[in-house]
Order: structure tokens, then C-alpha cells, then sequence
């Protein structure tokens, strides 16, 4: 198991060669009426040139964040919202796919949100508030002893790159580009480290889902959420696209290189033509100053793409 030392917000959970092969990507039955519903929850973004990356010192060099570089991008669409549970529970029953940690049995939980007599699991040595639970999935976000009530419209969690692939073909959607994602996150602005500016709370106000006290012992929830938040919580960006910081990491089209920024086109970059881990965006409901300042728009990680833990989703996009 491949595990990255300075993974705050999600471990790399990656099975390696004897782990049970990734869910098929055949084509799936055709998209129900609420599946075709919710392909109109895209938003059309325009085309155009925007600066991606940064040169500022929150860049974290194992990531590539920079340099900071100009890139154009054809028009595209993207959802407005990271797919929910309910949304993946339609996919799930119209289509029968299992989850890879459904297949493995096993995901990454946070230990914050286990309850106090949680009975001890295997944690990751440089990050040991993260928990091997058995029967943790997207149905069970914390282990066999939590359900989705009252959840069905958050994020979907324990999704691998492969499951969100799958999702995709379903729907007849793709991932996004990590350009795409940063472009769209930035809702027209430039040079901002947030969707709405430099301040992570302008005026005292919480505009989106991050870890609020003392990463990781204590979560005050100031910002109302421990764990995940509504897809449509806080206010839309500039492109009307909610959650596009904070709340989970999405996964993106390309694979992971962190010289890549170097070395990328201009136009339409879309990431290394092959790697062994794909490129997440967006920081987490685990993301604090203190440790982990990923919760910018111009921050990147990364994860392999069989890995899941109860702070990865997505969201869709299509040309």
C-alpha cells in the first residue's frame, strides 16, 4: 500500500497489484429521466485565457503548484454541484456497479468522526487520524454503523477515481480537466486564493466547509458542518458553481506530475499522458491552516485511482 506522508486531507489508499480489478467501464444502461435531469444541472462556462497555478508561498513543492501560467480553454460545461448520495444512489441501483471499497470491504474514515468506543483499526502511520474501517462505503460513510439518513444531499464519499469514471459513462458526462477545474473554481476572478477573494472568512463569514479548531483533536463546526456539507451549501462563485473549495476533494481527468506546470501547453492542457496517481482539486471539509492549506483554488494533491476515504467526491462536466 502506496501511502503519501504529507496527506492531511486524503490518503493515497491505493491496494497495489494483488487488489481486486477495478470496476468495469462497459457501457452501462441508459440514463434514467433523473439522470438526464441532472445533466441539466450544468453550468456553460466560457472559453477563453486565465493564469493557472500560483508563485505565492502557500505552494506546496511536492504538489506543483506552480509555476504560475497562462492556459485558454475551449467553452465546456461543468455541474453546479459535486454528485450527492442521492444522486449515486440512483446510478447505483439503475446499474448495479459496486464501489471499490464495497469490493475491498474496507475505506478510509476520519477519526474525528468515529464515535469514542470505536473499536481500534489500523491507522496511517504518518497520519494516524486516519482509520482502516471494514464496511466503511458511500451507503456507510463512517462504517457499518452509520446510513445516509439525513445525508442524501451531500457529496457522495468512498468514490475512487474508477467508481467516478464509471458514474460518468452512466450519465454520459466526464470528468473535468484539471484546467477546467481551476478555471470554473475561480468563478472569473484572477489572482484570488479563494473563489471570492484572499480572505479565508471576509467580514467573520464562513463560505465554505474547512476544519474549524484545533486540527485534528477538535472541530468547533463554526462553520455549522462536522464532515460533509450539502452540495448547495454556501454561496455560488462567480459562475454560480457551489463547493468549488472545501467540503471534499474532486477528482480530475489528469494524471498527476507535480513538474508538470512546466511543461504543459498553453492550450487545453490536460495532464501527463500517463502516472500513477490522478490530480484531486479543491481541499476538504479536513483542510485547516494549521496543516493542511490545500483549500485554495490553486491548490492540487493527488491520490491513486483505486484509492477512496470519507472526504473524496466529484462533479461532472462535458464539453
Amino acid at each position: 500500500m502506496r501511502l503519501m506522508s504529507d496527506r492531511c486531507c486524503a490518503p493515497a489508499a491505493g491496494r497495489g497489484a494483488a487488489a481486486a480489478a477495478p470496476p468495469s467501464l462497459s457501457p452501462a444502461p441508459s440514463p434514467s429521466p433523473a439522470a438526464r435531469a441532472r445533466r441539466g444541472d450544468l453550468v456553460e462556462l466560457p472559453g477563453g485565457v486565465f493564469t493557472m497555478g500560483t508563485d505565492g508561498r502557500y505552494g506546496y513543492p511536492v504538489d506543483g503548484e506552480g509555476p504560475a501560467h497562462e492556459v485558454e480553454l475551449a467553452p465546456f460545461a461543468l455541474a453546479a454541484h459535486a454528485v450527492s448520495n442521492a444522486d449515486w444512489a440512483a446510478f447505483a441501483a439503475a446499474t448495479g456497479h459496486r464501489t471499490e471499497a464495497e469490493v475491498f470491504g474496507w475505506s478510509f474514515v476520519f477519526a474525528g468522526l468515529l464515535p469514542d468506543d470505536f473499536p481500534p483499526t489500523r491507522a496511517v502511520p504518518q497520519a494516524p487520524w486516519w482509520r482502516q474501517v471494514h464496511g466503511a462505503d458511500w451507503a456507510h460513510p463512517e462504517g457499518p454503523h452509520s446510513a445516509l439518513e439525513g445525508r442524501e444531499d451531500h457529496p457522495v464519499v468512498h468514490v475512487s477515481f474508477n467508481d467516478a469514471q464509471a458514474f460518468c459513462a452512466w450519465s454520459h458526462t466526464r470528468l473535468p480537466t484539471e484546467a477546467e477545474w481551476e478555471r470554473a473554481a475561480r468563478g472569473g476572478r484572477a489572482g484570488h486564493r479563494f473563489p471570492w477573494g484572499d480572505e479565508l472568512e471576509p467580514g467573520g463569514e464562513h463560505r465554505m466547509n474547512v476544519f474549524q479548531g484545533r486540527f485534528p483533536g477538535h472541530d468547533t463546526a463554526a462553520d455549522g458542518y462536522a464532515g460533509t456539507a450539502p452540495v448547495g451549501a454556501f454561496g455560488p462563485n462567480g459562475y454560480g458553481l457551489h463547493n468549488m473549495t472545501g467540503n471534499v476533494w474532486e477528482w480530475t481527468a489528469d494524471w498527476f506530475d507535480p513538474g508538470y506546470y512546466r511543461r504543459s501547453p498553453r492550450a487545453d492542457p490536460r495532464g501527463p499522458r500517463a502516472g500513477a496517481a490522478r490530480v484531486m482539486r479543491g481541499g476538504s471539509y479536513l483542510c485547516h491552516a494549521s496543516y493542511c492549506n490545500r483549500y485554495r483554488v490553486d491548490a492540487r494533491s493527488s491520490n491513486t485511482p483505486d484509492s477512496s476515504t470519507g472526504n473524496i467526491g466529484f462533479r461532472v462536466a462535458r464539453a
